[in-house]
């Protein structure tokens, strides 16, 4: 196995970042402030991230090219979080590295009039991206068993059901060549009560700042219960959760590139063969 200039095995970070599958998880066990296999510090931490911008977009490009000739691969990356855990930060620093005709973002809110006349997953699937993009979800269809589980805003039974419902749809995406990173940020109550307050401090930041995020913080308990649940019972080997610590922006950043940069690598997708004779368009050209 390769090594780091410091002597440290050069693992893949997926392999320590994922959240074992079939045990309980307990999210107190985890250090919300670790910057495992990291960086060493923020300015190597933001120049790190820099460096993976022009491989993920190259990859990003082979996959879109790669389904003009029938490949049917695409990816999708889940994020949730408690608020403020950056998963609006992760789409405007980490997204922003790949070429937006071929990504596809979109942040669930409460469910519309329409959407509540569907099942639950009806939205999510007109949300999918095309083959060969990369799909972004800012919260997902988790939220159908997060805060639908501790607000109750759906009966018990029916909430029990749709963890099943979210295996076998998370399944079925992944028998049609979608590759589904899932990233549950990980953030302290520590650090959600400075960021929160760092919103106050600045009029700049007012209109990210809503009175009712108070409200939902003397929640914790049951939002981070409701999140060991999910995370839990919606792993498996094939869809597994990847829980990246978030008190660090730095580091959360550099970790779901890094993360989005080793699946597109396994992926490895090709730019097609030309489907015309090469050498005689050159000499056509040629000769105008």
């Amino acid at each position: 196995m390769a090594k780091k200039k410091d002597g440290r095995e050069k693992q893949p970070l997926r392999e320590l970042l994922r959240l074992p599958v079939g045990e309980r998880i307990d999210l107190a066990s985890y250090d919300a402030g670790a910057t495992p296999l990291g960086p060493d510090g923020k300015q190597a931490g933001l120049a790190a991230t820099a460096d993976l911008g022009p491989r993920l977009a190259g990859l990003q490009e082979r996959l879109y090219a790669a389904s003009t000739a029938g490949d049917r691969r695409r990816l999708l990356l889940i994020l949730q979080g408690m608020d403020t855990s950056g998963k609006g930060g992760t789409v405007k620093h980490v997204i922003g590295n790949f070429n937006p005709s071929g990504c596809r973002i979109h942040a669930f809110k409460a469910p519309t009039e329409e959407e509540r006349g569907h099942p639950f997953l009806w939205r999510v699937t007109k949300a999918l991206p095309p083959v060969g993009q990369v799909g972004i979800f800012d919260r997902s269809h988790y939220e159908d068993v997060l805060i639908a589980r501790v607000r109750e805003l759906a009966p018990a039974a029916e909430i029990e059901d749709r963890y099943g419902a979210i295996a076998g749809f998370e399944k079925s995406l992944a028998d049609d060549g979608v590759t589904l990173v899932k990233v549950f940020l990980h953030i302290s109550y520590e650090e959600q009560r400075a960021r929160l307050l760092e919103r106050l401090d600045n009029p700049e930041k007012y209109w990210k700042f809503n009175p009712g995020d108070i409200a939902e913080r003397a929640l914790w308990p049951a939002y981070q219960e409701a999140y060991e649940i999910a995370l839990e019972r919606c792993a498996t080997d094939r869809t597994p959760w990847y829980l990246v610590p978030a008190d660090h922006k730095w580091y959360r950043n550099w970790a779901i590139s890094r993360l989005l940069l080793e699946h597109l690598e396994e992926l490895d997708p090709q730019y097609p063969e030309a489907g015309f004779d090469v050498a005689e368009c050159r000499k056509r050209l040629l000769a105008q």
